[in-house]
């Protein structure tokens, strides 16, 4: 597949954020649904709980094989299967006669999810390159800012005209119209073929030839997703016993054996899903793990939001989603913004996000003590968390540059499905520990001094990814020192900011 020139990069970055669009939308959509889904399906808690967790669950085990995928046999074919699959699912969805049957589709939908999302960093990487990639990310960044600022808004909407029975079908059919269209407009402007075969594997003392079953590594996708489920299952289940706690060892003893067996394929002759040796760019390295840390702290601030303004200040479910609108379109904005300096500051940007997000955290510490001490209005928080929304506009799609920008091509996909399952990782442990927290505090204290224990938490974690930025950035200015000093080495993307802080 060859790089596309001209207008034809801006179309298939039009439909790539189209469908993320969608599927965000999907996701902020069916957190005011619940509710109604409630009513409308005569559901549990349990049931409840799985329409969030299924679809996080498949999602992240599928992710990492989704990407190599991309990779082997070509990002486009992949990325309309996964369009397909979630429309369809989004379709079963929404005419789910009960709760097993919307949590099945909820599954399935995860797997859609999953098989899109690498295709898309995957493809960015390929038809983009310098100051545009950089752009590319930063609209990636907006179309997720402002997704997640309309998302519960046209929730609240459909669920207004629907009602209790109709609405929270309407959330999920949304979703068909979209997919279709980015499936007309997917085979209409990516280029042919859609599909390719997959290469030869590696040479090795046994010359055996890659088949398609090997180029796609299917020991190492087995592993790795089973490690995933082990490690992740506990997190989403909200009474975990000892049993299901025992599943982290379990996971931990399936990583080590899929990182072996990854050793392991190229002495046998065939592809391995993750070339390790990307680890060994530290930039990716680095970029991996600012973004793991980011996600495991920051994505937890809306939960303590929500449950503290509903639960702790009585506000309703419409009102508590407003309190992050202003911080979704920051989010677009500062998105759009560093995607388009990135390239020239580097890592500052990464870091000075990183510094307003420690900024919002206190800001909204400060607000909640004077609410609690002085009854100033809950309200100030909609200021104190735009600062983290400028903060979060100003870390991922920067980071997804910089972690990225050193990547072979050949495994731009599931490099960056290794970044995402990373956040998605994050994301489930540190909701899990930091509201473990926050209601262990409740126990003896009020709301608000177990939001500011939560938050304190959350600033702990930002504390150490902003720790790991200011090594990425003294790696960088070691590597450009060496390569002035020495004249060797393969060229590699220069940042104004690699040779200064």
């Amino acid at each position: 597949m060859e790089l596309a020139e001209g207008a034809t990069r801006w179309r298939i970055l039009a439909v790539l954020l189209g469908v993320i669009f969608m599927s965000l939308i999907g996701v902020s959509i069916v957190n005011v649904a619940l509710p109604s889904i409630q009513i409308g399906l005569d559901a549990d808690q349990s049931d409840l709980q799985w329409v969030l967790s299924g679809y996080a669950l498949t999602f992240g085990i599928i992710l990492v094989a989704a990407g190599r995928a991309g990779d082997i046999v070509g990002r486009g074919g992949i990325f309309l299967v996964g369009v397909g699959i979630f429309t369809l699912s989004s379709l079963a969805a929404g005419f789910a006669s009960d709760a097993m049957w919307l949590n099945a589709a909820r599954f399935v939908q995860g797997i859609g999810s999953g098989l899109i999302s690498p295709q898309v960093i995957g493809m960015i990487q390929h038809y983009f390159r310098g100051d545009d990639r950089g752009k590319a990310f930063g609209y990636l960044g907006t179309a997720v800012g402002v997704s997640v600022a309309i998302g519960p808004v046209l929730g609240g909407f459909l669920i207004g005209v629907g009602g209790p029975e109709l609405g929270w079908r309407l959330t999920f059919l949304v979703n068909v119209p979209i997919g279709i269209i980015a499936v007309i407009l997917g085979m209409r402007w990516f280029p042919k073929p859609l599909f390719r075969r997959p290469p030869t594997a590696p040479a090795s003392g046994t010359e055996r030839p890659a088949s398609w079953l090997w180029s796609l590594d299917p020991v190492g996708s087995v592993l790795l997703g089973l490690a995933l489920l082990a490690i992740l299952y506990p997190f989403m289940q909200s009474n975990a016993s000892a049993l299901w706690w025992g599943l982290l060892p379990v996971g931990a003893v399936l990583v080590w054996l899929w990182v072996r067996w990854e050793q392991r394929c190229p002495r046998l002759g065939h592809t391995p899903m993750v070339d390790l040796d990307i680890f060994r760019t530290s930039s990716f390295t680095n970029g991996t793990v600012i973004m793991t840390l980011y996600f495991t702290g920051m994505t937890s601030i809306w939960v303590l939001v929500a449950l503290y303004v509903q639960d702790g200040q009585g506000k309703t479910a419409f009102e508590s989603g407003l309190f992050g609108i202003p911080s979704a379109l920051l989010s677009a904005y500062a998105a759009h913004w560093s995607g388009r300096r990135v390239n020239h500051y580097g890592r500052k940007i990464v870091i000075g996000g990183l510094f307003l997000a420690l900024f919002g955290l206190a800001a909204s510490i400060a607000v909640v003590f004077l609410h609690e001490r002085f009854d100033v209005s809950v309200w100030w928080l909609m200021l104190s968390l735009a600062f983290i929304g400028v903060a979060q506009g100003a870390v991922i799609s920067p980071n997804q540059t910089l972690t990225l920008a050193e990547v072979p091509l050949e495994y731009a996909g599931s490099s960056g499905a290794i970044m995402q399952t990373g956040q998605r990782v994050g994301t489930s442990v540190g909701i899990a520990v930091i509201t473990a927290a926050v209601f262990a505090s409740l126990a003896r204290w009020s709301w608000s001094v177990a939001v500011v224990i939560g938050f304190t938490l959350i600033s702990l974690v930002v504390l150490v990814a902003l720790a790991m930025a200011f090594k990425d950035q003294r790696d960088r200015r070691k590597i450009v020192a060496n390569e002035a000093t020495s004249g060797a080495g393969e060229p590699r993307p220069v940042f104004v900011s690699d040779t200064h802080f």
